[in-house]
C-alpha cells in the first residue's frame, strides 16, 4: 500500500468512498446521518480546501497498484480550554476505505496520519466511527483506540 498526500486529482474517487460511508451511516442513524441534498458538491469544495491547504490539515490517500483504496483526514486542533492534553488533538473524522479493506489500506492510512500528527505537536488522535460500523469499531479497537465517548441523538 502506497500512502501519500491527496491531490486534487484524488477528489473524485475520495468523494466516491465518503459517498458509501454516508449511505451506510444512514442506515445506523438516519436523522442524524441523512446526507444534505448537495453532499457532494460540498464535500468536493471541503476536501480541494484542506488538500490546498494542508496547514492544520493531514489529507492521505492510499492505493495499491494504482487503485486508490482509501484516504483518511486528520484535522489538527486545539484541545477545548477546560482540557490540559499537553498538545495538539489530531481529529479524524473523515476516512474511509474501500471494500472494509480496514486491516491493511485502513492501519496504513492510520498510522501514517498520526506520525503526521505527532510530528505536527499532536499528543492524542480521535477517531470518529459511527457505533453499528463493527468492522471499522473492530479495526480501531486493535489498533489500540479506545472508547471516550458516545453521541446520543434524539429527534425533536
Amino acid at each position: 500500500m502506497n500512502v501519500r498526500r491527496a491531490v486534487e486529482d484524488d477528489t473524485p474517487r475520495m468523494l466516491e468512498l465518503a459517498e458509501e460511508r454516508r449511505r451506510l451511516y444512514e442506515t445506523y442513524q438516519p436523522s442524524f446521518w441523512r446526507p444534505s441534498p448537495n453532499a457532494r458538491t460540498a464535500q468536493a469544495a471541503y476536501f480541494k480546501t484542506l488538500i490546498s491547504n494542508s496547514r492544520n490539515a493531514i489529507v492521505l490517500v492510499g492505493e495499491d497498484a494504482g487503485v486508490l483504496r482509501g484516504f483518511i483526514i486528520a484535522n489538527l486542533i486545539e484541545a477545548p480550554p477546560v482540557y490540559a492534553p499537553g498538545g495538539r488533538t489530531c481529529v479524524i473524522d473523515d476516512f474511509a476505505v474501500a471494500e472494509n479493506d480496514w486491516n491493511k489500506a485502513g492501519r496504513d492510512l492510520l498510522n501514517e496520519a498520526l506520525f503526521l500528527a505527532r510530528e505536527a505537536g499532536a499528543v492524542h488522535g480521535v477517531v470518529v466511527c459511527g457505533h453499528l460500523d463493527e468492522a471499522k469499531r473492530n479495526f480501531l479497537l486493535g489498533a489500540g483506540l479506545s472508547i471516550t465517548s458516545e453521541w446520543f441523538v434524539k429527534n425533536l
